[in-house]
């Protein structure tokens, strides 16, 4: 199976003369989960707006490629799937009424569609809410009936951006699992959160403060190599020393 790899070289982004990120580098490889770690205010957000060609850098730009050939955006459009951190169901709609509205949307076949749906159901657990509303759903619930309707395309990058904000903690962790799933399908995952102790569940961990990239790196090798027990720890440090 083809990989997808993306790579944002010196991005720059500025609204009303504040600068959100300030020349960020980063690559992100193939078939890896990928964790975008830092407050709120760092640069997240913007950054995954400008992979997803939803703003447009100041300066810099990403790339992308396809088993590493540069390949244009436009023709990897189809396969990314957004995952954004405000509301984006309608609360009106039931989990079913959003599967086939999404399935309209993807112009997916039936029999396509009736093997995903069962799939996605049987592994949110959520088969036998099919007829509650979006607006009825607990924070839980409606991050995986999100997450359902992304996946419904089989996209080759998954993109989310703090999907586990405001979900109780058994929730979290069984976001995490349902992640943990699509890498065995070589997806590229970029997954944004404000929880340090999400970046341990990364592949790879790329940390953000103030629009500036400060490490990155897998998660243990990284803790050893800044010398620090856990990446709350990280941060504290690097706080402290912060010029006021």
């Amino acid at each position: 199976m083809s990989g997808v790899s993306i790579s944002v070289e010196g991005a720059r982004k500025s609204f009303a003369g504040c600068e959100a990120l300030k020349g960020v580098s980063l690559e992100f490889g193939a078939g890896r989960m990928h964790g975008i770690i830092g407050p709120e205010g760092s640069g997240k957000t913007t950054l995954l707006r400008l992979i997803l060609g939803l703003l447009s850098p100041t300066s810099g730009a990403a790339r992308y490629f396809e088993d590493g050939r540069p390949v244009a955006f436009e023709s990897l459009r189809p396969s990314l799937a957004y995952m954004p951190q405000t509301q984006s169901l309608y609360p009106d709609l039931s989990i079913q009424e959003h599967l086939e509205f999404f399935r309209d949307l993807y112009g997916i076949g039936a029999a396509d569609y009736s093997r995903k749906r069962e799939e996605l159901l049987s592994i949110t657990r959520l088969g036998e809410f099919v007829e509650r509303p979006a607006g009825q759903l607990s924070g839980g619930m409606y991050k995986k009936l999100a997450l359902m309707c992304a996946l419904l395309r089989s996209p080759r990058v998954m993109i989310l951006d703090e999907p586990t904000t405001g979900v109780d903690p058994i929730s979290r962790r069984e976001l995490w699992d349902l992640l943990y799933r699509l890498l065995d399908q070589n997806i590229l995952i970029l997954v944004t959160t404000a929880y340090l102790d999400e970046a341990e569940r990364c592949s790879m961990v790329h940390l953000l403060e103030g629009g500036l990239v400060v490490a990155c790196g897998e998660p243990r090798a990284l803790l050893e190599r800044e010398g620090a027990g856990s990446f709350d720890e990280l941060f504290l440090r690097r706080a402290a020393v912060r010029p006021a």
